[in-house]
């Protein structure tokens, strides 16, 4: 697992400020990462030493290049290792012989080919760790910082405010792409590589700290420590920059070429969903997507955004962008009378005035109508944003005037948009206009498509501000029993409800434990990860004679090395539920709840948390169902009880975090009911040693 710094004399800034930088496995040869590094490095001569290092000596790129690092008359504080696998242990022993504080390690094949490239790597982090500095990467694509002038990654990058940490040097440049359409750049590049040291939260940290940077994009395969990267960017979005996540995990393909790419291990896409939510961090599925966020959040930072206003020219744009909008999740909401009558004094009397608003050749025979239905619009209490539409940006193609004044309106809607305070999208037929351009310019997001700009809308409310995390409990004694019986009494010990029960292993054992209970009775074998479906349940047995019928018929079957008889449970008014957890390699204990029984499967009706979850925790996971509302009375059943279900589901997250022996734990079915729940069954799972 990555280590997480700082540890005593070691600073991931040193990475992107460094004082001297030296590149070793400098080339000529345009076809290697040793040149397109030498020629970005040297793009920083004047503003601090650059040494080219190759091990023939002569010149590269036209400058006199050291055989070595022990050539150089002064230490180096960076230093770039672009040379072939066999030969990066020693050069990294030259960089720190050299008095280096960081190692940027563009060179590839250690994790991410095997066991023997694995101990190579580890073999050298070690190393690096014990001389009080750190690596970026192995496997990465080098590093650059536009306030301090670094450049030391493959490719020229646009200057801006946006961070980017990412397991992918492509994804870089693509993204670069989209954000200079909306007029932003890199505050600070890093590639991850295979987080041999400097792991994806130091870097949020890092950038965190650092005054350029206003908001933190992260493309990442394999989060190290989960809980870091979570701790981190909820610290981030404390501190005012919201962290950007894209991310793989959603695919059984995306995993094996995340694990072919840097030796990843990858986190279930559920999980990590879990995680964001913690952390409030936002995450989004493409490069696009990532950009037009950023774009959107620059415009106004985090909030809120659930009722929409549109603002159209057209009724068919009005009507569209109704349309998508709704279906990326957001309402368009009937104006009150108000508001409509306020906006039908503005406008001509075809026009539509409840939401939609439909200008209605307005904009031809009035440009500056833009800016004032906006504003009216804007000041709306119930408005919390705004996506307009159309042709706006293309009637300067109608003369000289009417663009005139459409580049007049766009300068004014950028100022009305900054005294307001909420969101204001904006889709236009003629995105490359210059009243386009003004609004990106001043702030304003511009899209070519309109369901990018709903889509952005979406994003934008998608992450609440961080959770405050529940207290983890301290580690228990370790569990070294997984049968049901001993689960059950886990557990029934942490206060979760159960019928009353007994272990039997003969029928005489079984009678007598039935008579104390009282019938009518459930037979369960032991043994058995789904005992329903492999017909190791028997209920309703209301004799002697039939328990011991079933009991028969049970071991002649499964012969099972025991079986529990428990009190045959009041099934009127419940809602079956499913809590669990289960152990994730990177984020730890993750809690799970659900629909349950023999719905789990069928319906997939489940909600996620990064455990210990406390019982409001637990309480909003229950209600974020698609099915909550069978649990708070639907078609005239009664409520249940959804504090006392929340408290199970606190219980078992706790149990989890302090039994860090325990791989999987599952109660299912936990029956709620108006006034009680009672837990029907229990399932430990041991981890592997």
């Amino acid at each position: 697992m990555t280590a997480v710094l700082p540890r005593a004399g070691r600073d991931a800034d040193v990475l992107f400020d460094p004082s001297s930088v030296a590149v070793v496995g400098a080339s000529d040869d345009e076809s290697k990462y040793g040149n397109w590094i030498a020629v970005q490095a040297l793009r920083m001569l004047g503003r601090r030493p650059v040494h080219l290092v190759n091990r023939r000596g002569g010149t590269v790129l036209g400058r006199p290049a050291a055989r070595s690092l022990a050539e150089l008359a002064e230490p180096v504080e960076l230093v770039v290792v672009a040379v072939p696998a066999a030969g990066f242990e020693a050069a990294v022993d030259d960089a720190l012989a050299a008095g280096a504080r960081a190692v940027v390690g563009i060179t590839a094949g250690f994790a991410e080919l095997g066991a023997e490239g694995r101990a190579l790597q580890q073999r050298v982090t070690e190393r690096v760790r014990s001389a009080g500095a750190v690596l970026l990467g192995p496997n990465c694509l080098g590093v650059a910082d536009s306030t301090t002038g670094l450049t030391l990654a493959s490719n020229p990058l646009p200057s801006g405010t946006v961070s980017l940490l990412s397991q992918s040097g492509n994804m870089a440049l693509e993204l670069s792409g989209f954000l200079t359409g909306h007029g932003l750049g890199f505050a600070r590049f890093a590639s991850l590589g295979n987080q041999a040291d400097v792991g994806v939260a130091d870097l949020i940290r890092s950038c965190t700290r650092h005054a350029g940077t206003e908001l933190i994009a992260v493309y990442c395969e394999d989060f190290g420590d989960g809980r870091e990267f979570t701790d981190a960017a909820a610290q981030a979005r404390r501190a005012g920059k919201p962290v950007v996540l894209l991310t793989v995990g959603g695919s059984a393909a995306s995993v094996r070429g995340a694990a072919s790419h840097t030796g990843s291990l990858t986190s279930d896409s559920d999980v990590i969903d879990a995680a964001c939510r913690a952390a409030g961090v936002y995450r989004v599925a493409t490069p696009r997507e990532l950009a037009d966020l950023a774009a959107t959040l620059r415009q106004q930072g985090p909030v809120e955004v659930r009722r929409v206003a549109v603002l159209a020219d057209g009724g068919g744009h009005a009507s569209v962008a109704a349309d998508v909008t709704e279906a990326a999740g957001l309402a368009v909401p009937e104006f009150s009378p108000r508001l409509s009558d306020a906006l039908r004094r503005e406008l001509p009397p075809s026009a539509g005035v409840r939401n939609p608003i439909d200008l209605a050749g307005a904009g031809e025979q009035d440009i500056t109508s833009f800016t004032r239905v906006l504003e009216v619009t804007l000041a709306e209490p119930d408005t919390d944003a705004v996506l307009m539409t159309g042709y706006f940006g293309g009637y300067r193609e109608y003369g000289e005037r009417l663009g005139a004044g459409e580049l007049a309106t766009a300068h004014r809607i950028a100022d009305l948009v900054r005294g307001q305070g909420k969101p204001v999208v904006v889709h236009t037929m003629r995105a490359d206009s210059p009243a386009a351009r003004a609004l990106a310019e001043r702030g304003v997001p511009v899209f070519g498509a309109v369901e990018q700009a709903a889509r952005a809308l979406a994003l934008l409310g998608s992450a609440p501000a961080p959770e405050a995390p529940a207290a983890v409990p301290a580690p228990a004694e370790p569990v070294t029993d997984d049968g049901y019986w001993s689960s059950r009494a886990l557990f029934a010990a942490a206060g979760v409800p159960f019928p009353d029960g007994a272990r039997v292993t003969t029928a005489a054992e079984a009678v007598a434990a039935a008579e104390r209970i009282g019938y009518p009775v459930v037979l369960k074998a032991e043994g058995l990860l789904h005992k329903s479906d492999a017909g190791g349940v028997a209920l309703g047995l209301s004799t002697a004679d039939e328990l011991r019928a079933a009991l028969a018929d049970m071991h002649a079957r499964l012969r099972a090395p025991g079986y529990t008889v428990e009190a045959m449970a009041d099934l009127r008014d419940t809602v079956e539920l499913i809590a669990g957890v289960r152990r994730d390699p990177r984020f730890g204990p993750v809690v799970m709840v659900g629909l349950g029984g023999v719905f789990t499967e069928v319906l997939a009706d489940v909600a996620f948390a990064l455990a210990p979850v406390d019982q409001a925790g637990a309480e909003q996971l229950l209600r974020s169902l698609r099915a909550a509302a069978l649990l708070t009375g639907a078609r005239g059943r009664p409520p249940v009880d959804v504090p006392a279900a929340a408290r199970v589901v606190a219980t078992i997250s706790a149990l989890a975090a302090a039994h860090p022996e325990i791989a999987e734990l599952e109660i299912n079915p936990l029956l709620a009911a108006p006034g009680r729940v009672t837990a029907l069954d229990a399932r430990i799972v041991l981890a592997d040693d």
